[in-house]
C-alpha cells in the first residue's frame, strides 16, 4: 500500500491533468461558432458561466462517486458497478471514440491550424498528424516521463496564456469603452432561450469536458478517495474563471465580424492586441498549449481500454502492458484518432462526440443518487477523510436538467449527427452479450 502511495500520481499532477484536459481546443475555437448564433457578448459570457456551473455540479457529484469507488476507468468502472456491465462496456466504447479519440483529433486539428498561423511554412495536415504520433510515442515510455511531460507542458501553457490575458486587460484599461460589448443589451437574455443557443451551449460544454479526467487514472493516484475529488473541484473552478476572463479578452480585442465562424479566434484577437508579429507569436503559444491537452488525453484514454481488456477475455490483448504502460491500448487509440482526422470536419466531429458523452456523464451523475439510496450511511467514507457532495441533491439535479436541455436542443437542430451519436451507444449494448465473459447472462 505504501509503495503505491509513494509512487502514485500526486494532487499537483491530478490538477495538471484536469486543467490541461479541459483547457484545450474548446476555448480557443468555440467563440467563432458561438458568434454565428449569438450576437451579444453578454449572452456568450453567460453561457460560459453556465457551462462552468454545470461542470462544477458534475465534478462535485463525481468527486463522491470516486470516493466510493476509488478505481481507474471513469464511467466504465462506475456504470458497470452501479448498473450493469453492459452499460459500462457501452461507456468504454463511447469513451474510446467520443471521449478521447474525437477530442484528441479536434485538438490536433486546432493545433495544426494555430501552428500554421504562427509559421505559415508548417502545413496544417502534416502538423496535425505529427503531433498525435510523436506524443503517443512519448507516452509509450514510462509513467514518470508521462507525469513530467504533463506538468511541464501545463505549467508553460498557463504561464504563456496568462501573459495574453494581461495584454487584454491592459488594452481594456486603455480603451474602457470596449467593455460596453460585454454589458447586457435588449434581447440578450431572450437569445439564450432560442434552440440555436443549445448548440452554442454544446460548444461550451465541449470546452469544459475533461473535468472528469482523473477518474480514468484513479487507481494510480495517491490516496484516491480524497485527492481525486479535490482535483476535480479545484480544477473546474480555476478553469471556469480562466474561461470567462479569456473570452472577455477575445470579445473586446477584435471586431465581432472578424471572429465569427473563424476556428483560430486566438490568433485574430492577438493580432489586434499586439500586432501581426505578436499575433503569430501568440498563435505559436496557443499551439504549444494544445499539445498539453493532446498529451493529457493520450495519457488518460488507454487506461479505460486496458481495463476493458482485463475484464473481457475476448479483448484481452488490449490489457497487455509493458512496464505498466498499456502499449496496445495507446496504439488502438492512435489508429482511431488518425481515422477521425482523415474523415471528419471539426464541427461534425464535435457534435457527434458530445451527445453520447453527455449521456454517459448523466448516467454517471444519476449513479450517485443510486449509490446514496443503496448505502445512505457515509460513516465508512468519513473515516477515510474522503469527499462527500455538498448541498446534495442540488448539484446532480442542476447537472442533469442543464445537460438534458443542451442535448434536446442539439437533437432538434442537428438530428442526423445526433442519430450517429445514438448509434455509437446502441452498438456496444447489442454486442455486449456476445463479448461478455459469461455470455449465458
Amino acid at each position: 500500500m505504501n509503495k503505491a502511495h509513494s509512487q502514485g500520481i500526486s494532487l499537483l499532477t491530478c490538477l495538471s491533468l484536469v486543467t490541461a484536459t479541459m483547457v484545450g481546443t474548446g476555448v480557443y475555437t468555440s467563440l467563432g461558432f458561438q458568434l454565428q448564433d449569438l450576437r451579444s457578448g453578454f449572452s456568450i459570457l453567460c453561457l460560459w458561466i453556465l457551462g462552468g456551473l454545470i461542470s462544477l455540479c458534475g465534478a462535485l457529484s463525481y468527486a463522491e462517486i470516486a470516493a466510493r469507488i476509488p478505481r481507474s476507468g471513469g464511467e466504465y468502472t462506475y456504470l458497470s458497478e452501479i448498473y450493469h456491465p453492459s452499460l459500462g462496456f457501452m461507456a468504454a466504447c463511447v469513451s474510446l471514440i467520443a471521449g478521447f479519440a474525437a477530442p484528441i483529433s479536434l485538438s490536433a486539428i486546432a493545433f495544426g491550424t494555430y501552428l500554421h498561423a504562427a509559421l505559415p511554412i508548417c502545413p496544417i495536415r502534416l502538423s496535425t498528424l505529427s503531433a498525435v504520433v510523436l506524443i503517443s510515442l512519448v507516452h509509450l515510455r514510462s509513467l514518470k516521463t508521462s507525469s513530467l511531460l504533463q506538468n511541464v507542458m501545463t505549467g508553460l501553457k498557463f504561464l504563456l496564456v496568462g501573459l495574453f490575458i494581461t495584454a487584454g486587460i491592459g488594452s481594456v484599461i486603455l480603451h474602457p469603452h470596449a467593455l460596453n460589448l460585454l454589458l447586457p443589451q435588449q434581447g440578450s437574455l431572450s437569445a439564450l432561450c432560442r434552440p440555436t443557443s443549445g448548440i452554442a451551449l454544446l460548444f461550451v460544454l465541449y470546452a469544459y469536458s475533461g473535468w472528469n479526467a482523473v477518474t480514468y487514472l484513479a487507481g494510480e493516484v495517491k490516496s484516491p478517495r480524497r485527492t481525486v475529488g479535490l482535483s476535480l473541484v479545484i480544477g473546474t473552478l480555476a478553469v471556469t474563471l480562466f474561461y470567462v476572463v479569456l473570452n472577455a479578452v477575445f470579445l473586446t480585442a477584435a471586431p465581432e465580424n472578424e471572429l465569427r465562424g473563424v476556428l483560430n479566434v486566438g490568433s485574430v484577437a492577438a493580432t489586434h492586441l499586439i500586432g501581426p508579429v505578436g499575433g503569430r507569436i501568440m498563435s505559436g503559444i496557443i499551439s504549444l498549449g494544445l499539445l498539453a491537452s493532446i498529451s493529457a488525453m493520450i495519457w488518460a484514454g488507454p487506461r479505460v481500454t486496458q481495463r476493458v481488456g482485463e475484464d473481457y477475455p475476448l479483448l484481452g490483448m488490449l490489457a497487455k502492458t509493458s512496464e505498466g504502460i498499456p502499449a496496445r491500448a495507446i496504439l488502438l487509440q492512435l489508429a482511431l484518432v488518425l481515422g477521425l482526422i482523415a474523415f471528419g470536419t471539426f464541427e461534425t466531429v464535435l457534435v457527434f462526440a458530445q451527445i453520447p458523452l453527455l449521456l454517459c456523464l448523466m448516467l454517471g451523475v444519476i449513479g450517485l443518487m443510486v449509490l446514496r439510496k443503496r448505502n445512505p450511511h457515509l460513516q465508512m467514507l468519513r473515516d477515510e477523510a474522503s469527499f462527500t457532495c455538498p448541498l446534495y441533491p442540488l448539484p446532480p439535479i442542476i447537472f442533469l436538467i442543464c445537460s438534458g436541455a443542451g442535448l434536446l436542443y442539439s437533437v432538434i437542430t442537428k438530428p442526423w449527427i445526433a442519430l450517429a451519436g445514438g448509434m455509437l451507444m446502441l452498438l456496444p449494448l447489442i454486442l455486449h452479450r456476445w463479448i461478455s465473459p459469461g455470455s449465458h447472462h
